[in-house]
């Protein structure tokens, strides 16, 4: 669907029922995944509600429409691919239609996917050399692919510090093994024939956050 394509001359000119008006409309972002999801408007207690979605980059003056999610059914749409320019700030709206009624747009506050983007913790494998462990991570990558076609680490956008720790299954003590940017750790002065659990996450300095474990 053209992004020029209009609603219904209706939905223009109709009052806006404000129990229609979808709540909580937001982005929800991890690994630049970047979902926006809503909830019905507090009429709304049966099926039978359609949503339509629209997104413009900051600035810009002009809506577009989200074709996948024109008339959905669903409380989320998925605008990773509209929102890739991780460093600009965009808004998306949603308007209810139901029972031949159609609500006010709701509006996201501003959001840059740089900033508000969450990451997972790295993916760690380990491997036994004699009485040490060797433990390599690796952190989250985009959703999308390089203009090689090549995966693209979050390494490439942020200043990452990794944590591990070790935990012994025998005292179930934790302790700090590791903490800095290097993505292969050597754990020494281990006790022979005793189980361990290792623990990792990642540390964003600049913006404070840090990931699951």
């Amino acid at each position: 669907m053209s992004n020029a394509s209009v609603l219904p001359a209706t939905l223009e000119t109709q009052a806006a029922h404000g129990s229609l008006k979808p709540q909580k409309v937001q982005f929800q972002s991890r690994n630049f995944h970047n979902i926006l999801r809503w909830q019905p408007g507090s009429s709304l207690t049966s099926n039978g509600s359609v949503y339509f979605v629209q997104y413009k980059m900051y600035g810009q003056r002009q809506w577009k429409n989200k074709t996948d999610c024109w008339g959905t059914t669903a409380l989320f749409c998925d605008l990773t691919n509209e929102t890739s320019n991780l460093y600009e700030p965009y808004y998306g709206r949603v308007m209810t239609a139901w029972a031949g009624r159609y609500s006010a747009w709701s509006r996201t506050p501003r959001f840059t996917p740089w900033w508000e983007t969450k990451l997972d913790p790295p993916a760690v494998t380990a491997v036994q050399v004699n009485a040490s462990l060797l433990v390599f991570l690796r952190a989250p990558e985009l959703p999308y692919r390089n203009q090689h076609g090549k995966n693209t680490s979050m390494e490439n956008y942020y200043d990452l510090v990794y944590r591990v720790f070790i935990i012994s299954n025998s005292l179930e003590k934790e302790q700090k093994a590791y903490e800095g940017t290097q993505r292969t750790v050597q754990i020494e002065g281990l006790t022979p024939r005793s189980s361990y659990c290792i623990v990792a996450e990642i540390y964003q300095p600049m913006l404070g956050r840090k990931s699951p474990r």
